[in-house]
Order: C-alpha cells, then structure tokens, then sequence
C-alpha cells in the first residue's frame, strides 16, 4: 500500500462523513466506546503519529509526541485534520518506522488506511448514514495486514477480523491484531 491509497481513504472519509457534519457527534460511534467527534480526532491522532514514525526513521520505539485536536473544533474541522493527517503519511519515505517492530511504509499506509475505514465506518453507524468502505481498499489492507485473513468478500472479511461484525458462521471477534511490522 502507498500514499495514493491512504489519500484514496482520506477522500471517502470526507465524501461520507462532511455531509453529516451537521449531525450531533456527541453520539456513540458504532459500537466503540467512543463519541463520533472523538473517534475521528483518533484518526487524526494516529495519521499523524504513523507520519512522525516513519518521517522520525526511529526503529526503536515510538516518538514523544501526540496530536490534539482542540476540544472546541467542530466536526468538519476535525475532519479537515484528519484529511491533512492523510496527507502527512502519504509522503512515502523510503525508511523505515517503529511500530510494534520495525515498519515499512507500506505498513504504515496499510495501517493508515485502516484506520480511516474502520473508523468511518464506525462514524456513519453512530450517525446513521448508509456507507460502506470501499472493497478494492478493504482487500489491500487485509493482504498487508492480516496475512492469515480467511478468503471472502473483502468488507465484511475486515469487519470481522477488527471485531465489528460477525462473518458467516464465525462469531464477531473479541481480540484481535494487525501485523505491519516487517523488518
């Protein structure tokens, strides 16, 4: 994955979520613990701290830093910041980062990209609005990060695999890990 994809990503975030932005996103997101507003300062957050990684080159622990989005932003301010976010990881450096072991960009971009999925997906259920991650983004996270993913329709395979819906027989999942990591 590479920084058109986490930029691909970036872009049906806001064409789902801006039109909503009117919306009260004090709600829950989806089943997350978390409101809507927060849940995508989160995706902000981790953008940027997926960005400082690679751009940082530390490959042996994580930089001293966080994002914070200002509790008074309102919601299409807090997606402008992820957006940027996106912008920030797509630069593609040829290094690479720490993140539970050392990490190449791509995994940075596959992680990036899931990030904003899962998490707009988590959004549009707290608002109640008909989206679904698109399936050619969806299959190149599950290739880079979930090596031992069952075969399937791409959507629901990443739904299932970060614990947000059941699939087929199997029962939602209640644990679960990304493997980015490669030396």
């Amino acid at each position: 994955m590479n920084g058109a994809d986490v930029r691909s990503a970036a872009t049906a975030m806001a064409g789902a979520l801006l039109p909503a932005t009117g919306r009260d996103w004090t709600v829950r997101a989806g089943d997350l613990d978390w409101s809507c507003w927060t849940t995508a300062a989160h995706v902000a957050h981790d953008l940027v701290g997926y960005a400082g990684q690679v751009a940082g080159r530390r490959t042996d622990g994580y930089l001293p830093f966080d994002l914070r989005v200002r509790p008074d932003a309102p919601p299409a301010e807090v997606l402008a910041v992820a957006v940027a976010a996106a912008g920030m990881l797509a630069a593609d450096p040829a290094d690479r980062g720490w993140h539970w072991g050392p990490c190449d960009p791509g995994g940075f971009a596959a992680m990036g990209v899931a990030e904003i999925l899962l998490h707009t997906h988590d959004v549009t259920r707290g608002l109640d609005l008909a989206w679904s991650p698109p399936g050619g983004l969806c299959a190149a996270v599950v290739r880079r990060l979930f090596p031992d993913a069952p075969a399937g329709d791409p959507v629901p395979v990443l739904l299932w695999l970060t614990g947000r819906a059941p699939l087929g027989g199997r029962p939602r999942r209640r644990g679960w890990t990304w493997r980015a990591a490669r030396g």
